[in-house]
């Protein structure tokens, strides 16, 4: 019985954050809607009503509680490039695998034991 009110009371809090999650979005995203053009920052690819749900709104800062007024940290991005731009973040946070290789140790020969193999 308690396990069911504490998950009850788990989803009634989840759905709370949801609903004013989305209340957040709806109101930056329309208020850089309204101060942009629709138009993606990146790629240059131009909106319509038809398509606009294909148009995001990018945090510059990646911080998604930054939203100011004049909409200095937002910039609308099409979902391809809002894509690109957080998987960038993501590789920068895990650095290069080759930080620590010199440059013969990272390049490939697929033929390097052949002339072994062909003066048998």
């Amino acid at each position: 019985m308690a396990i069911t009110k504490s998950t009850e009371k788990l989803d009634q809090l989840i759905s709370e954050a949801r609903k004013e999650r989305e209340q957040n979005d709806k109101g930056y995203r329309a208020k850089a809607l309204k101060m942009y053009p629709w138009v993606c920052g990146r790629c240059t690819r131009e909106f319509s009503v038809a398509n606009l749900q294909e148009l995001t709104v990018h945090h510059r800062d990646h911080n998604h509680d930054n939203n100011p007024e004049d909409g200095s940290n937002w910039e609308l991005l099409c979902v391809y490039c809002h894509d690109n731009e957080h998987s960038r973040l993501v590789d920068h946070e895990y650095g290069s695998l080759a930080e620590d290789k010199n440059k013969d140790e990272l390049m490939q020969n697929p033929f390097s034991g052949l002339s072994a193999l062909l003066k048998k």
